[in-house]
């Protein structure tokens, strides 16, 4: 195997530290609802890995400077005592070191701003700055033509030259409007944080929350790059019951289901020649790691 390749495997947490140094490796992984997550695949991914872990916040980006409350609103909810309290729009920032690693992850979980895109962007970066953040994962979904009956592509790009090289990605090659994702990840690498993109592609005939098995897509990724054996039987099932859900609905209407048998086509012929090698090794990379977790 190549070096390349021997450094995908390992994953971020075995690659060295930016700056330097034995301490763990961490790696900020970023969620945003709104324009830049279809489905809320984006954010539920981010949250199934916080409770997973149990992370514990360790910071916020208050919301008054950021947000136009009659867009995004308050929200009254009822406590565990049983009084009424108001729910800000908070940015959240939570910290954990996953069991068994020489990881630290930071979860940074908020709604896309309405204003001050960079001085929000600023001081999220100063925060990673002060929890001493070497590697950034953004996470995002976006409304494709692709079919729901088949596997959800996920890109991953990466614009940092030595990472990319370490993990054999590509650069972005999209233009186009962004949103907060894109931003951080153009401020992130300006701020000396290598930076990953991963983007799931959500079928725009089925755009609603939740969406399960785009949610499971990106979990599978970012185990591939944490190197971090997920337990995903019980939302493999929602996924599954997702798409049996989906099928139904399809073949009560005959214009749909031309429309998704016509994706399907172009998908099958677009994936022909990947349909071996490097999909069928990845799978394999990712049943031993869970192999290996449930035997120790």
């Amino acid at each position: 195997m190549s070096e390349v390749n021997d450094q995908e495997s390992a994953g971020l947490q075995r690659l060295p530290r930016p700056a330097g140094g034995s301490e763990p490796v961490t790696v900020l992984i970023a969620a945003f609802e709104g324009w830049n997550d279809a489905g809320e695949a984006a954010s539920d991914a981010l949250k199934y890995l916080h409770h997973l872990w149990g992370a514990k916040r360790v910071a916020v980006i208050e919301p008054d400077e950021y947000y136009d409350f009659q867009f995004t609103r308050p929200e009254v909810r009822y406590t565990g005592s049983g009084t009424r309290k108001i729910k800000w729009p908070l940015t959240k920032i939570a910290k954990v070191t996953v069991p068994g690693t020489n990881l630290d992850v930071i979860f940074v979980h908020g709604i896309e701003p309405s204003y001050r895109w960079r001085a929000y962007t600023a001081e999220l970066l100063a925060k990673a700055a002060e929890l001493n953040v070497d590697y950034v994962l953004l996470v995002g979904a976006l409304l494709a033509d692709v079919p729901h009956s088949r596997p959800i592509p996920v890109t991953a790009t990466c614009d940092d030259e030595d990472l990319r090289s370490r993990l054999d990605l590509e650069a972005s090659a999209y233009e186009g409007p962004v949103g907060i994702v894109g931003v951080l990840n153009e401020l992130a690498l300006l701020a000396g944080l290598p930076t990953i993109s991963l983007w799931a592609a959500v079928p725009h005939y089925v755009a609603q929350a939740p969406s399960p098995k785009a949610q499971l897509a990106l979990l599978n990724k970012l185990e591939d790059f944490l190197q971090v054996p997920l337990p995903t039987g019980d939302l493999a099932e929602d996924a599954q019951a997702w798409e049996r859900g989906v099928n139904e609905l399809a073949a009560g209407d005959a214009e749909i289901a031309a429309y998704v048998r016509q994706l399907e086509e172009t998908k099958d012929t677009e994936d022909l020649p990947e349909a071996t090698g490097e999909s069928i090794a990845k799978e394999f990379e990712r049943y031993l790691r869970r192999r290996g977790k449930e035997q120790t």
